[in-house]
């Protein structure tokens, strides 16, 4: 099993930045671990992933050039560092691990998630 709990969330002003963390407890070997948000109304959607090793990652169209998702093993920890932030990424983000270490971006794959933590930009 996997624990995992977001903080970093808050109100920012369109053009903000803020930084997301996700502390993982339990198994904590070989996990790839990746963000989604929900913003209300919406489905759940895929922001980014790293895998275990944190050689590789994944971006939605989004947010590439925005975003940057990056792992401390040694911390069981991932960071999302979200720079120029806007109004529509205003949502709950949910940290997400799933075994093996490979990323994804279907929700589906992911077995364990976080309780969320909400990101609030004013226009």
């Amino acid at each position: 099993q996997v624990q995992l709990v977001e903080s970093g969330g808050g109100l920012v002003q369109a053009g903000g930045s803020l930084r997301l963390a996700c502390a993982a407890s339990g198994r904590t070997l070989a996990i790839a671990t990746a963000w989604f948000r929900q913003a209300p109304g919406k489905e759940r959607e895929f922001v980014a992933a790293i895998n275990w090793s944190g050689g590789s990652t994944n971006y939605a169209d989004s947010v590439k050039g925005r975003f940057t998702i990056s792992r401390d093993n040694a911390k069981n920890t991932v960071s999302l560092q979200m720079n120029d932030l806007k109004f529509e990424d205003t949502a709950v983000y949910y940290c997400a691990a799933r075994l093996g270490g490979v990323v994804s971006t279907d929700r589906g794959a992911y077995k364990f998630w976080g309780q969320g933590t909400q990101v609030t930009v004013s226009s």
